[in-house]
C-alpha cells in the first residue's frame, strides 16, 4: 500500500469512517485497514456496541413491575440483553431484588 493511501485512510477514519466502512471502500481487509492504522500511529476508537431498540411493550412490562429477568424470558432475550436495552431506552432501573414500588405505573 502506498505512502498516499495510508494517509488517505488514516485522515478518512479520523474523520469519522469506521474501519469497516474503510475496508469496504478500499477493498482491503479489516485487518489490512487497522493495521495500516495503527503503523501510521493513529489512536483507534473504543468499538460502539449497538444495542437494538425496546421490541413494543418491553418498557411497559418493566415498569409495570415484571423484573428484568421476567422481561427477557418473554421477550426471548439474556438477561443481559434486555438490561442494556432498558437502559438504553432511558428506564430507571430498579434496585436488583426489589419490586416496583408504589402503584403500577397507568397502563398495567
Amino acid at each position: 500500500m502506498t505512502s498516499a493511501a495510508s494517509i488517505y485512510l488514516c485522515a478518512r477514519y479520523e474523520a469519522g469512517a469506521t474501519i469497516e466502512a474503510l475496508a469496504e471502500e478500499t477493498g482491503l481487509s479489516y485487518r489490512r485497514v487497522r493495521e495500516t492504522l495503527l503503523a501510521f500511529g493513529t489512536v483507534l476508537r473504543s468499538p460502539m456496541v449497538r444495542v437494538p431498540q425496546c421490541p413494543p411493550g418491553m418498557v411497559n412490562m418493566y415498569e409495570c413491575g415484571a423484573s428484568i429477568r421476567a422481561v427477557a424470558t418473554r421477550y426471548d432475550l439474556t438477561y443481559s440483553q434486555a438490561r442494556n436495552m432498558l437502559r438504553h431506552s432511558g428506564v430507571t432501573l430498579r434496585p436488583p431484588g426489589r419490586q416496583a414500588a408504589g402503584r403500577p405505573n397507568r397502563g398495567c
